[in-house]
């Protein structure tokens, strides 16, 4: 079927609500779910031991698998294989069919799963942030109120897990799904509808952790530490569950895109042509197939403890609660840079565009993210400075963790080089490009306070942690997403973003995450722990000013919002196919991409970042003859 015959044909109406879709999702979910709970009361019938705290986790556990098949089976991902064992033939149907009714439901077109990400994971990061701004409500007053401690640390809890778990996905998600074929001259992804799968992982782990708050929420912080975890009531048991659904999402997401990058890439298109975005997903990818399946494996072992009387991490047993520590945070800082490296890889691909001149020292660029890569795997002790570790073990932590800079500060170098004598246009992405770099700096520095043994022990459980992860991560990670956002989102939904309003977004955004965040350096150091609603009478002015400044932080997302309904809904400009000029492959194809992506698969002739220079041939042409190497 040719491209434009996808675009022509539609379904039925009738077939958009009744068949394989999300509602069908959410009833097979919630029936399975009431069904396993069932299964796992008969069999905790009788066996006391596995009641735990007077609650039954067994029939918890096995509700939220039983739910994750209804789920799944609702939106037909059993139909492919079934078909398959009863002999049917294979289809080649991608289900691309015109209409919004394709967003709810299996779809293995890999724009479509780019989109769905945008959409999908933007909504609990969005329910994140309300999070967020009740907490800052609860430090308007040095006392408990309105909430109550135990309320306080569940809303601490849900809010660190869910950014921490969507985040994960924040810019893989819908960058990487919809670009990287683009951009490497690929149709697909290697396995689509393992790469649809790992979308709709992804918002039913959100559903899942959200179940907690009606079970009594979280007393672990968003880490799940042992043995608390343990002795949490059920809501722990969502955490838990929600977490081996994001590490499966991202240990399959990864390995997908390794195997696309590898071994899909179009003629001409050596290493040394790969666009530096890709190399940022590269190195994600990476990390996600080697550090997400030790999450699993961590949670997995707490399932056992809770639900079976093993005792992996519990002292009275044998166990150890450091184990949970060291298996937690060996995913955990790789994390960190999950989040950190396809930043890099966005700033640093939008820069050549916007300073019309060559990405400078492109590879120190990729040795940069390869040195992280690497290293990201030697520096999670650095966690547990606090936690009573050897002392002989400090020294190599400390060395490791200050060697990371390094590879880090060589990505500075590129953006810093790329800027020099560039003719820099500051466009709504180049402005949250230059904003990650500040930001990213201010993160990086305070990071050095941290990697010392001495002064590491000092501000640890003080709010000055709390200010470097979030210059780190939001300052980083979520304005990189928005200048990715604003760049790539008219190619990929064909509307123009009001530029008017996303200027808006950008300065309220910029300045008052800077007021919200920086402050909080000084709180720690004055002794305001993390975790705590109250605190020091003398810091309610702090508080107060933070508070303020939040707020103004948070209404900045509204603006975007706004700007994103005005835009798609009411305004609805038709997207220019290349309103910034650039060079990179994905520009050349017109707006909207089409289904099909390539009429013919590309031939590279060079890398994308050849501006200013003369004679500079294009990125890529079209090998006639190369349709038999689609999907290749």
């Amino acid at each position: 079927m040719t491209s434009a015959a996808f675009e022509r044909e539609r379904r039925p109406l009738w077939q958009g609500v009744i068949g394989f879709n999300l509602l069908s999702a959410l009833v097979l979910g919630i029936g399975g779910f009431f069904l396993g709970t069932w299964i796992g009361g008969q069999i905790a019938v009788g066996h006391d031991y596995l009641l735990g705290t007077n609650q039954n986790d067994v029939g918890l556990f096995m509700g939220y698998l039983f739910g994750t098949i209804g789920w799944l089976a609702g939106l037909g991902f059993f139909n492919y294989p079934l078909a398959r064992m009863a002999g049917r033939p294979p289809s080649h149907r991608h289900h691309e069919f015109a209409g919004i009714g394709r967003y709810f439901r299996l779809c293995t077109d890999h724009k479509v799963v780019g989109i769905q990400y945008f959409f999908g994971v933007g909504i609990f990061f969005f329910i994140g942030g309300l999070n967020a701004m009740l907490m800052r409500t609860e430090l308007l007053r040095p006392v408990e109120h309105p909430f109550p401690a135990g309320q306080y640390i569940s809303l601490v809890s849900l809010h660190g897990t869910m950014m921490i778990m969507m985040t994960s996905a924040f810019i893989v998600g819908p960058f990487a799904n919809f670009l990287v074929p683009l951009m490497i001259g690929s149709r697909r992804l290697a396995f689509p509808r393992i790469e649809s799968l790992t979308f709709w992982l992804t918002p039913l782990s959100g559903l899942v952790l959200m179940s907690a708050i009606a079970r009594g929420g979280l007393p672990t912080g968003w880490t799940g530490y042992a043995p608390l975890a343990d002795q949490a009531r059920a809501g722990m048991d969502a955490y838990i569950f929600a977490f081996i659904l994001i590490g499966i999402s991202l240990t399959l997401l990864g390995m997908n895109l390794l195997t696309t990058i590898v071994t899909m890439r179009a003629p001409g298109l050596t290493w040394a042509r790969l666009p530096i975005f890709v190399w940022g997903i590269l190195s994600t990818a990476i990390l996600m197939a080697l550090a997400a399946p030790v999450l699993v494996a961590a949670q997995l072992m707490t399932v056992m403890d809770r639900a079976a009387n093993t005792g992996y991490y519990l002292a009275s047993q044998g166990g150890s609660p450091y184990l949970y520590e060291n298996l937690w945070w060996f995913f955990g800082h790789p994390e960190v840079y999950i989040l950190a490296l396809p930043g890099f890889g966005i700033v640093l691909e939008i820069l050549p565009v916007f300073a019309r001149k060559p990405l400078w020292g492109y590879r120190l660029a990729v040795a940069g993210m390869l040195g992280v890569t690497l290293l990201s795997f030697m520096v999670w002790q650095h966690h547990l400075f606090v936690s009573g570790m050897n002392s002989s073990l400090r020294p190599f932590y400390m060395f490791t963790t200050e060697l990371i800079s390094i590879p880090t500060g060589f990505i500075f170098l590129n953006g810093m080089g790329t800027l020099w004598r560039g003719r820099i246009r500051f466009s709504v992405p180049m402005l949250f490009a230059l904003a990650f770099f500040f930001n990213f700096l201010i993160g990086g520095l305070s990071g050095i306070f941290l990697s010392d043994v001495a002064s590491d022990v000092t501000t640890h459980g003080s709010y000055f942690v709390m200010a470097h992860f979030h210059y780190t991560i939001m300052g980083g990670l979520v304005f990189a997403f928005f200048a990715g956002t604003y760049y790539w989102l008219p190619k990929m939904l064909g509307f123009a973003l009001n530029e008017r309003l996303a200027k808006i977004h950008f300065w309220l955004m910029f300045v008052f995450f800077n007021l919200t965040f920086f402050p909080l350096f000084a709180a720690g150091f004055l002794g305001m722990p993390r975790r705590v609603s109250t605190y020091a009478p003398g810091l309610q002015g702090l508080n107060d000013f933070v508070s303020a400044s939040a707020f103004v932080l948070g209404f900045s997302m509204l603006v975007f919002i706004a700007n994103l309904v005005y835009s798609l809904v009411f305004a609805r400009v038709p997207a220019v196919e290349n309103p910034w000029e650039s060079k990179g492959l994905e520009w050349q194809l017109p707006t909207p991409v089409p289904v099909l992506d390539f009429e013919r698969i590309p031939v590279f002739n060079t890398t994308p970042y050849e501006y200013g220079v003369p004679g500079a041939p294009p990125v890529a042409t079209l090998a006639p003859g190369a349709v038999a190497a689609a999907g290749r």
